[in-house]
């Protein structure tokens, strides 16, 4: 892949992307002497995930780039053949939480054995709470159930469907003022996944864009306050009724833009415990093989 080619980037308008979009709005991917073009699903045709769950994006979708939840990127590389792990990192102090009802008898996350937790499966979150959970309960007694998106979990909450779900800012906020209760914080850890090709100085450039979006963000977070809202606006479009009863200047006041960091590039050794995690719970074939799901370095 050269400078000249279009690198096309699977966005998904989640809070902790938000410095993708600013490296390229703010032209800073074009300076790197990249045409990085952002290929985003309409929120409202989308009612289960962004990431699709039964085609390949680096294959079917011809997608060069593509973030998503660190272990799921483990599973599609090597089940789906879809590409290999470039980056990962955490990307933003931005973690996920696990809500209850105020009503409820959890008083602690070890309340929640053999309890249904709702979860957005094949996105790759059920393996962030299952490890977060585990912290607290024997393997066997983590139940996830999946519920879909953000909007779907939260409103199974609200209305009783399930006990527990887990979320991420700005729905964490929105939780919060629909008076439901944090039960536990965990980290969101993510992976980027690259097409063949996509390595070496595209890669670096790609990362030095991502970076320099970072810092700009960092230095005033105040200033992409609107941008950082716009999922939570869109939901309202498409979920009004978990929106009725809140206060939207106070929603608004109340969340917080987080401070953002740069994946860091991925080697075999850095993502090996995690995926013997995923072998030892039989999320993944025991033959998978870290060199062959991660992008090999391309330069010292």
């Amino acid at each position: 892949m050269s400078y000249s080619d279009t690198v096309r980037v699977f966005h998904l308008p989640f809070s902790f992307m938000l410095p993708q979009r600013v490296a390229a709005e703010r032209g800073y991917f074009a300076e790197e002497g990249l045409d990085v073009e952002l290929l985003e699903r309409d929120r409202r045709e989308v009612d289960r995930k962004y990431i699709p769950a039964d085609w390949t994006l680096t294959g079917d979708d011809d997608v060069d780039l593509y973030p998503v939840c660190k272990w799921e990127s483990l599973r599609r590389t090597w089940s789906l053949e879809d590409g290999r792990i470039v980056a990962h990192g955490a990307f933003a102090d931005l973690p996920y939480t696990l809500h209850v009802r105020p009503e409820s008898n959890f008083e602690t996350p070890a309340d929640l054995a053999n309890v249904p937790v709702a979860v957005n499966r094949r996105t790759g979150q059920e393996y962030t709470a299952m490890r977060a959970l585990e912290e607290h309960l024997p393997p066997e007694d983590v139940e996830l159930e999946h519920y879909g998106m953000p909007t779907d979990r939260l409103r199974a909450l609200r209305d009783g469907e399930v006990d527990a779900a887990t979320l991420l800012d700005p729905h964490s906020t929105l939780a919060d003022q629909l008076g439901l209760e944090r039960l536990l914080e965990f980290p969101n850890h993510i992976g980027v996944v690259g097409a063949e090709g996509l390595e070496g100085e595209t890669l670096d450039a790609f990362m030095r864009a991502y970076e320099r979006a970072v810092e700009t963000i960092n230095a005033n977070p105040d200033a992409f306050r609107e941008e950082y809202l716009e999922m939570l606006e869109k939901d309202a479009t498409v979920a009004p009724d978990l929106f009725e009863d809140v206060n939207l200047d106070a929603l608004r006041e109340s969340v917080t833009v987080p401070e953002y960091e740069t994946p860091e590039i991925a080697a075999a050794d850095d993502l090996a415990g995690q995926l013997e995690w995923m072998q030892d719970r039989e999320l993944i074939d025991g033959g998978a093989e870290i060199e062959t799901i991660v992008a090999p370095p391309t330069h010292e």
